[in-house]
This record gives structure tokens, C-alpha cells and sequence, in this order.
């Protein structure tokens, strides 16, 4: 009998439980921590922050579905682990407190025989002063904090229905965001809103970011076919802005908000400013804050974690100058070298490098987005994860047939801007690979057969149609098994 425990019931791990669960049989025992009673279909949060869904339409609790899958829950957060065992008990395990109200701030060990760490990230306003809920800029990273924005937004239209001008600066809240994806369907929303309510006459909105052109989104931009023609995913970015009367701001990070007040510096090492009425700006993404321990109480957190917090699993962590990077510097597997019973599939695992180029101004201030492994990526890592540790019980060790680089691997990104049967419209866009490969794509760096990209209504309900495809998937609901990640 083996005991499998899953940090986290994001994407990744949720995904992860649930193969787990499906098929091994019931002698194994599989067990998820997560510190939130709820699982959150994230990509549907935007529209919680434009007012278009309601919370309980994004998420539904977890102990009742687990109960029914015969997964054992734990609500609470992870704090340390173990991979060598604990005072002298060579048996691995990780420190868990928990988070519900009847016994919340309680503690205990939950010994195990295989790890997956999809604890995700880390949401670190921290790292730019004021930023974040509670301070001086909404969020919608979490469906509560959509909550909150769309609360804050209807603040900012109702001044504008009498007449008062608002300025909207949303994007990325940090020099080394990612998500660049979210604040830029979100943006989109927020301009569709406006506009259905004739107020655009009142608003400037204006879009801030990171990234070194826009359409980068963490990726190095792309070049996608579209209407039988190549283009880049810049035009099609800033197509989408000029639409919506959208001001931009590119090649800057953002290092502190007060109220009302954004400071950025930009490649060129200027310090500016730029007011605002509302903002909603995505922060950096860390590590759960994990800490290890070898058997002796020795912390061995730097041996198993990089800098920022997040796993180092089958990567190339070697410090290439970029030139040298290669799609073949990304992990496959997302099996810990050291502890090969410990996996860490989607946020939670350390990127080698990133996938934009880096930049830094002449201040030493690095300004680039990190690699987004959100979504689509995360459920086939959180599968894969899942698909090896059943074939490790079933065979025993051996080389690990299911993979799913970043670099031999595809995302479909439906970026919404709007919501309605007739007035509603997405950009639909297909990358392949993430990571590119010029190896094998020399020109582009990825295949213009799969590499693509539409706009218009039927994008929009294709979005909307994978909300429910998605949520019925996660629930467990018939066939679930069926659908893709």
C-alpha cells in the first residue's frame, strides 16, 4: 500500500488527486492538502471582476467531492517537509497546519510514500510596496479578490455615470510579473463594460507592463496565421487596445503605488509616474514558502527549492548566457534529483530560465516578464505527474514514459473582451510549442500549422462553453475523464 499526498488543489494537483484517485485502486491512499475549502476555476475570475458571474459560479467546495472520490482532505496549508524523515524516523513527510475554523492554527505530520507539490504560487504583493488588496490596487488572482475589484469597479462607473472622469491603469504590478494574460483579458473587460454603459467619453484607461513588446506575454510574443496571413502576436495585442481607445505603457516596472499614484521605472532607467482612479495590477509570483529539513533537522531548503521558493525538479539550472538557452533546458517529468518521490507540476516547479529575453536598465533593474505555466500546461503536468507515480507502484522504478515539456508542448489562450450571446468577442490564440524551438522551427521558433489566432464572437462563446466544460470536468461529473486538460 502506498500513501500519495497532494499539496495543493489548484489545476495541478486537483488534476493530479483525480487521475490518482481514478485509477489506483483503493489499497493506495490519496490524500490532498490544500488551505482553501473551495476549488476556483481562475480563468473565469475575470468576469467575477467585471460583475458578469457570480463567485459561486467559479468555484464549489472540495471535501464533499473528495468524500465522494475517496480522496482523504485535509484544509490546510503545508509548511515544511520532510524527504528523509523526521527525528530519526526514516519515514518522508510534510508539517501541515490547518486552516478551517475547528481547528485551524492545530498542526501535524502527514507521512508519505509519494509527494506531488502543486502548491502553486504565491501571490507576493509584498515585493512592490502598496500593492495589492488592502492597500492602494484590486486584484483578481482568487475569486474573493475578483469579489472586491468588481465592488471597487462599480465605485469608479457610478462616479462616472455622474459625470466624473476616471483614469484605469491596470497590467502588471511588478518589473518580473507574469500573467500578462489576465490583466489584459481583464483590461478588455473593464473597456467592454464602459463602453456597453456609453461612458467612455469619461474614462482613460491605459495599460501598463513589462514586457519588451506587447503580445510578449511571458512567451517572447509569437508569430501566429491569421486569415492566411503571419502576424505577430504585437499586432494583434495592440490591434485589440486601439480598438478599445486603450493607452499603453511598455518596457516598465512597477516598484510602488500609493494612493492613487503609480512609480514606475522604465529600460531606459526613467522614474515616472502615472495617477489612477482605479488599478488592477498583477503582483510577482513566488514559492508557497516551503522550508525542508534532512533527518538530522538540518534545513536543506536551497538543495530542493530555487531562490524564489519554487521546486527545482529536472530542469537545466546551469547559468546559461541566453544565446545558450535550449527548448531542451525544461523539465519533462517535474520529478525532484534529489528526492525522486517528490514532483512539483505547474507553478509550483522552477523554471530554468525565462522565455522572454531578459532586460535590464542602466539602474541594474531587471524588466521581463517570468514564463507563465497557467491553465491548459499546469492540467497536463498535474496529469503526467499523476500517470508516473501510478506506473512507479505498478512496476517499480524505471524510466519515466509519460512527458510533457514546455518546449514539446501546445497552449490555447481565449482571451475574452466582452460577455453576452450577441455582444460578447474573444481572441483566440493557439501557441506550439511554449517554449520555442528553433531547432526544429528556425524562422519562428514554432509552427505556424498549430501557432494561430482569430478574433470575434465565436471565440467568445468557445471561452464561455469551456467554463462549464471545465467546471464539469473538475467536479467529477460523468466522463469526466474524457475531457482535455
Amino acid at each position: 500500500m502506498a500513501k500519495i499526498v497532494v499539496l495543493g488543489a489548484g489545476i495541478a494537483g486537483h488534476t493530479a488527486a483525480a487521475f490518482l484517485r481514478k485509477k489506483l485502486s483503493r489499497k493506495h491512499e490519496v490524500y490532498v492538502v490544500a488551505p482553501n475549502a473551495w476549488y476556483q476555476w481562475i480563468p473565469s475570475n475575470i468576469w467575477v471582476g467585471v460583475g458578469r458571474m457570480k463567485v459561486d459560479q467559479v468555484r464549489f467546495r472540495l471535501a464533499p467531492l473528495y468524500k465522494r472520490w475517496g480522496i482523504l482532505f485535509h484544509q490546510a496549508k503545508a509548511t515544511a517537509i520532510y524527504p528523509e524523515g523526521v527525528d530519526g524516523n526514516n519515514r518522508a513527510a510534510v508539517a501541515i497546519e490547518y486552516t478551517d475554523e475547528r481547528s485551524r492554527g492545530t498542526t501535524a505530520l502527514l507521512d508519505y510514500d509519494f509527494l506531488v507539490n502543486a502548491t502553486g504560487p504565491r501571490l507576493n504583493f509584498e515585493a512592490t510596496e502598496g500593492l495589492g488588496p488592502g492597500k492602494n490596487t484590486v486584484s483578481v488572482c482568487s475569486y474573493d479578490h475578483a469579489a472586491h475589484a468588481w465592488e471597487q469597479l462599480q465605485v469608479a462607473l457610478g462616479k462616472m455615470k455622474n459625470g466624473e472622469k476616471q483614469r484605469f491603469v491596470i497590467g502588471t504590478g511588478h518589473p518580473m510579473a507574469t500573467c500578462q494574460g489576465a490583466a489584459f483579458e481583464y483590461i478588455l473587460n473593464v473597456a467592454f463594460e464602459i463602453r456597453r454603459r456609453k461612458l467612455q467619453h469619461l474614462a482613460e484607461i491605459t495599460w501598463i507592463t513589462n514586457e519588451y513588446e506587447l503580445g510578449d506575454f511571458g512567451m517572447g510574443g509569437a508569430h501566429i496565421k491569421r486569415g492566411g496571413y503571419i502576424t505577430s502576436t504585437r499586432v494583434f495585442a495592440e490591434s485589440f487596445l486601439n480598438e478599445y481607445n486603450i493607452k499603453w505603457i511598455k518596457r516598465s516596472g512597477v516598484t510602488k503605488v500609493e494612493p492613487g499614484l503609480i512609480h514606475y521605472e522604465n529600460l531606459d532607467g526613467e522614474q515616472k509616474t502615472i495617477a489612477f482612479d482605479f488599478s488592477m495590477l498583477i503582483p510577482a509570483f513566488a514559492g508557497a514558502g516551503l522550508k525542508a529539513f534532512n533527518n538530522s533537522g538540518e534545513e536543506i531548503t536551497a538543495k530542493i527549492f530555487a531562490p524564489n521558493g519554487l521546486m527545482k525538479v529536472d530542469a537545466d539550472y546551469s547559468a546559461k548566457p541566453y544565446e545558450d538557452w535550449s527548448v531542451n533546458d525544461w523539465p519533462e517529468t517535474y520529478r525532484n534529483p534529489i528526492y525522486p518521490n517528490i514532483f512539483a507540476p505547474g507553478i509550483a516547479f522552477a523554471p530554468p530560465h525565462a522565455i522572454s529575453k531578459p532586460m535590464t536598465n542602466k539602474n541594474g533593474m531587471q524588466i521581463f516578464p517570468t514564463p507563465p505555466r497557467t491553465g491548459m500546461p499546469s492540467g497536463v503536468m498535474g496529469k503526467i505527474t499523476a500517470l508516473n507515480i501510478i506506473n512507479l507502484l505498478k512496476k517499480g522504478e524505471h524510466e519515466l514514459k509519460h512527458r510533457a515539456s514546455m518546449g514539446r508542448m501546445g497552449a490555447a489562450c481565449i482571451v475574452s473582451a466582452g460577455f453576452g450571446m450577441t455582444k460578447g468577442a474573444a481572441a483566440t490564440m493557439t501557441v506550439f510549442p511554449i517554449v520555442p524551438d528553433f531547432d526544429k522551427y528556425p524562422e519562428y521558433g514554432r509552427s505556424l500549422g498549430y501557432t494561430m489566432g482569430e478574433a470575434g464572437l465565436a471565440g467568445h462563446w468557445l471561452k464561455w462553453f469551456m467554463h462549464y466544460m471545465f467546471l464539469h470536468k473538475a467536479k467529477g461529473y460523468p466522463f469526466w475523464w474524457l475531457l482535455p486538460e
